[in-house]
């Protein structure tokens, strides 16, 4: 009782205070003071303020210090006017003194306000979307606040009530609000005395004015010039620049990302040096992209003569030898090394070098044994499979993505823990080869980033093949030194026998060994290195990073893609950079049938809350797949209500990565669903299924009106 009675106390002082507030903002707009608050109203009250100060010096100041600290506290416009004002009315000094100090009081009182008023709500509301945002303010909170009032992009009421919400300490906001505001108070207030001075239109083309306002247009940019200059150098001033550099860059990796940037900046005649201690070409090459495809291909020629008949063929059953499959797989990989290796790399100018890096300061590099140094180090170690720390696993021999290659024999029973591309893609592969499947993952659905239609379809026809889909299915324990996974599933424990576990939960950054920790890069909670918008590393400007080391995905073309960003802004900076851009990042799981995506799918856009329209071809009706006996599957497209504008792609069938290429583009260009439908596609082909989607958004958005006056139109036409 003594509870709700305090509860009730509570929200009924709030809402006194809120009363309060109501009430002073009724009183200010209806005894119309806040017309005051204006340039033209400064101008005509001037000789009358300076008047009353003459008389009244400290009355003035009191008054005009209550005023301005209750215009901040209340959020109330007019703050810049009343800085001109205070410089108009006390001059430079005075004025400085004054303003400051009562910004800082009014902008306290409004953050203590909201976090009296909203913090409750916010927490339980928002709690875990703000949670990132608080471990920022907790961890270099202070940086932040003074960031927001040195470049001033946000309101200044706005991140008085913002950060109310936050975790930062008052005191704390209260003196780095002082000092982050000082450098733009001392120029509005400047600004203000040069205004006091004008007396007639002719006269506000002043020198002296001019040059006031161009210091307020100005302060914002040279602010985050410093603001940017100082954080990323904080650090990087604690180690001596060497005078002259053997290299422009160095790469250390040589995967997909550190062959890019490599090859980028020897186009361009940089010095560049590409480090790699184990395999050129990296994960994609040696043990991803390359060699899951070819597994892929063999699976799928081994389904198509198993479907021999509906196409008429006759011939025996078919059998495989997974031996031949795996040395075709290091064939593939053996043909398409020549592509990245040290030899090609050499020839196009880049100085490969064999060994372990580590880095040792922003300018050098050890390498067996020697240092080298250069102007900018790109950290492109890639990823490794994720091993969780499940009970017992280190008791067994397990497989991964990286380990499953050096396969010899087929296994009769293969457990896959991770229903996520990988997972599903090599799932259905060993199936295909004659292996007993068990997919499990605890999300209650495979593919659980693409929308439930996909994943539903996709699980039916693993089904259909034979693989037990085991989702909602939790590891707990692997029998210690036995085969057998132990889950939970429905609070009961499910015992899975298996002879090989494939472990395909995700990949996990390679941030450690080579002097990251030592330099005090910043890591993410999920491991990835942080990198700016240039993808710079946060603590120093001449560390860039690109690949899977920081995400946010982990593609191999979007790894090439990040280091066009990295090689160029590393090369030139700070003569020409360029912000990476995310916006249009497509990808496809290969499994059969694909599953491809560029931009938003249905779950991304509710979760979000953006608006949509869906238009859905099913694949069925094309003639191509017909022919093939492939028609499954669908196009599925969101675009804005009411336009064109293509949001985002889902397809569903055969070679769905292949199709998808038409929708990048027209995103990248900012293209309609209108030019989709105009443009002439090669019948019969699966590419037809993008314009079929773009006929049946034509359809959906007809103009019913303008389709009725044609109707009457052409039956007048008619003579009837």
């Amino acid at each position: 009782m003594s509870k709700v009675r305090g509860w009730q106390q509570v929200h009924l002082k709030r809402l006194g205070v809120v009363l309060v507030i109501m009430v002073l903002g009724v009183l200010i707009y209806t005894t119309g003071v806040d017309q005051y608050l204006s340039i033209e109203s400064l101008k005509s009250h001037h000789g009358e303020l300076l008047s009353f100060y003459a008389n009244s010096p400290v009355r003035t100041m009191l008054l005009f210090f209550t005023v301005y600290v209750g215009a901040t506290a209340l959020s109330l416009p007019g703050a810049t006017v009343l800085t001109l004002a205070g410089g108009a009315i006390f001059g430079v000094g005075m004025g400085t003194l004054i303003v400051s100090f009562a910004s800082t009081i009014g902008a306290t009182v409004a953050f203590l306000t909201a976090r009296y008023l909203l913090n409750e709500y916010v927490q339980k509301k928002f709690g875990g979307k703000l949670e990132s945002i608080h471990q920022g303010i907790k961890k270099d909170g202070a940086f932040y606040l003074f960031t927001l009032r040195l470049v001033p992009l946000f309101p200044f009421f706005l991140i008085n009530l913002l950060m109310g919400l936050t975790q930062i300490r008052t005191v704390v906001f209260f003196f780095v609000s002082q000092i982050g505001m000082l450098p733009g108070t001392i120029v509005y207030v400047n600004a203000g005395t040069q205004l006091a001075q004008i007396s007639s239109l002719k006269e506000i083309f002043s020198l002296e004015l001019m040059l006031s306002f161009a210091l307020v247009g100005v302060l914002p940019v040279v602010s985050k010039l410093g603001v940017s200059w100082w954080k990323s150098g904080r650090h990087q001033r604690q180690y001596k620049k060497p005078k002259t550099f053997d290299y422009n860059m160095v790469v250390i990796g040589g995967g997909s990302a550190g062959l890019v940037s490599a090859y980028i900046a020897a186009a361009v005649k940089a010095k560049v040096a590409l480090i790699e201690k184990h395999r050129m070409g990296g994960d994609c090459l040696n043990t991803g992209c390359v060699p899951s495809k070819a597994l892929i291909q063999s699976a799928k020629v081994l389904s198509y003569s198993r479907r021999a008949k509906e196409f008429g063929v006759l011939c025996d059953v078919a059998g495989v030898d997974f031996e031949k499959v795996m040395e075709r797989v290091q064939k593939v990989i053996q043909e398409i090394a020549p592509h990245d290796s040290v030899e090609r790399y050499t020839e196009l100018g880049v100085n490969c070098i064999a060994g372990a890096a580590t880095i040792v300061s922003p300018y050098e590099v050890r390498v067996n044994g020697a240092t080298i140094t250069t102007r900018n180090i790109v950290v492109a170690t890639g990823a490794a499979p994720l091993v969780p720390d499940l009970p017992g696993l280190n008791t067994i021999s397990y497989l991964t993505s990286d380990t499953v290659w050096g396969l010899k024999t087929l296994p009769k029973r293969l457990l896959v823990l991770g229903a996520g591309p990988i997972g599903c893609e090599l799932a259905q592969c060993f199936a295909r080869f004659g292996s007993q499947v068990s997919l499990v993952d605890a999300a209650n659905r495979v593919l659980v980033r693409e929308d439930e239609d996909v994943s539903n379809f996709v699980e039916q026809r693993f089904e259909a093949e034979g693989i037990e889909v085991l989702t909602s299915h939790r590891a707990v324990r692997i029998e210690a030194g036995q085969k057998v996974l132990v889950c939970e599933s429905l609070g009961q424990e499910v015992l899975l026998p298996f002879d090989e576990i494939l472990v395909a939960l995700g990949r996990k950054a390679n941030v450690a060994g080579f002097g990251l920790e030592e330099l005090r890069v910043e890591i993410s909670d999920s491991g990835f290195v942080v990198a700016d918008e240039y993808l710079r590393t946060t603590n120093y400007s001449n560390i860039y990073v690109c690949g899977d080391v920081t995400g946010p995905y982990q593609f191999t073309h979007t790894a090439a893609h990040q280091a066009w960003f990295v090689a160029v802004n590393a090369l030139f900076s700070p003569f020409k950079k360029f912000k990476v851009d995310y916006r249009i990042i497509p990808w496809c799981t290969f499994t059969d049938p694909e599953v491809a995506r560029v931009g938003l799918n249905e779950q991304e856009a509710k979760f979000k809350k953006i608006e949509y329209d869906i238009s859905k071809y099913e694949i069925e009706d094309l003639d191509r797949a017909i022919a093939e006996g492939e028609a499954h599957g669908f196009v599925k497209v969101l675009t804005a209500p009411g336009t064109d504008k293509i949001l985002g792609v889902t397809i569903l069938g055969k070679s769905a990565g292949d199709i998808i290429a038409e929708y990048v583009t027209a995103m990248k260009f900012g293209l309609g669903m209108n030019k989709i439908l105009s443009t002439i596609h090669i019948y019969p082909t699966f590419a037809e299924a993008n314009k079929f989607a773009a006929g049946m958004w034509k359809r959906q958005n007809a103009p019913t009106g303008l389709l009725e006056i044609v109707r009457k139109f052409h039956t007048w036409r008619r003579g009837r």
